[in-house]
């Protein structure tokens, strides 16, 4: 297998996530910052590049309202060394933002994800990515969720995350620690994902 030419998408670390409207709390927020701004060090050192995605809404929105507190950067973020800063207004960072032919023109094959929210904007971008043949990661303590009620029913922040990170695992994106993917960055070896027959399998007790 070839060495992975990966690119570390950093997606939506905005201030609405820690003091603002929506703050993350599974995992909490003090625990995945840190390997955010761990995934950025590393791809900075080995020449990944990186790409900040910010989700920007109308003035006057509630969250994400464009140039307010809420929808910049958290500093530590923004204080890092980056290639690229994408403005988006979808879930996905490829609708609209140019980000797919930035990635083709380097020879980009693999997709790191880490950043907010597990189920909302990085599945979106995941299964984005899958569908247009890249090969992606996510990096589940470097991501979190919120609770949600509504008409549909209710999910903890810790349910939606793992249920998430599951389903990804099945084929649309190798989810991995941290740490894993720091070891495979300095080896040049690619995480692998599993796929919808084995993972079914093993919950059905048919396979070990």
């Amino acid at each position: 297998m070839s060495t992975p030419q990966r690119a570390l998408i950093v997606i939506d670390v905005q201030n609405e996530y820690f003091d603002g409207q929506l703050p993350i709390s599974y995992p909490p927020r003090e625990h995945t910052l840190p390997r955010i701004l761990q995934a950025m060090d590393a791809a900075n050192l080995t020449g990944i590049p990186v790409v900040l995605v910010r989700h920007i809404a109308p003035a006057g929105s509630p969250i994400f309202a464009d140039g307010s507190h809420g929808a910049a950067l958290h500093p530590e973020v923004a204080a890092r060394p980056h290639q690229l800063l994408l403005d988006k207004q979808h879930a996905s960072c490829f609708t609209g933002t140019g980000l797919d032919a930035w990635l083709r023109e380097r020879g980009i094959d693999t997709l790191t994800i880490c950043g907010y929210m597990t189920h909302n904007c990085d599945a979106s971008t995941i299964i984005h990515a899958s569908h247009d043949g890249y090969q992606v990661e996510l990096l589940h303590d470097a991501s979190g969720a919120l609770p949600y009620r509504n008409a549909a029913g209710s999910a903890s922040a810790e349910e939606i995350h793992r249920v998430y990170c599951t389903v990804m695992h099945t084929g649309f994106a190798a989810v991995a620690a941290t740490g894993d993917w720091l070891a495979a960055v300095a080896s040049g070896s690619a995480l692998v994902a599993d796929n919808v027959y084995t993972s079914h399998l093993r919950a059905t007790g048919k396979l070990d």
